[in-house]
């Protein structure tokens, strides 16, 4: 078993632990984003609204796939959360 093998071994239930988390506590995590966005939107009296969105979009876009990983949506094969193996040729 190599490397990158056994420490994604280990890390398989920190990263379960996480996501199950993050189901339980989307929306507070969710106005956590909205209010550090707007407060720094107001700090930087606007000068970066586009760039500040643009951030907290991303931010809850990984919030929401991480949460949601188990769901088996699209590029995941179940709770594994890898992506399924490249077609044969």
């Amino acid at each position: 078993m190599g490397f990158l093998d056994t420490l994604k071994a280990k890390l398989g239930p920190a990263k379960d632990r996480v996501s199950g988390l993050a189901q339980q506590h989307e929306g507070k995590i969710d106005q956590g984003l909205e209010k550090a966005a707007r407060v720094v939107d107001e700090r930087t009296k606007g000068k970066y609204s586009d760039k500040i969105e643009s951030g907290a979009g991303k931010a809850r876009d990984a919030l929401g796939k991480l949460a949601h990983r188990d769901e088996g949506g699209p590029g995941t094969t179940g709770t594994t959360g890898t992506p399924p193996p490249p077609p044969a040729s």
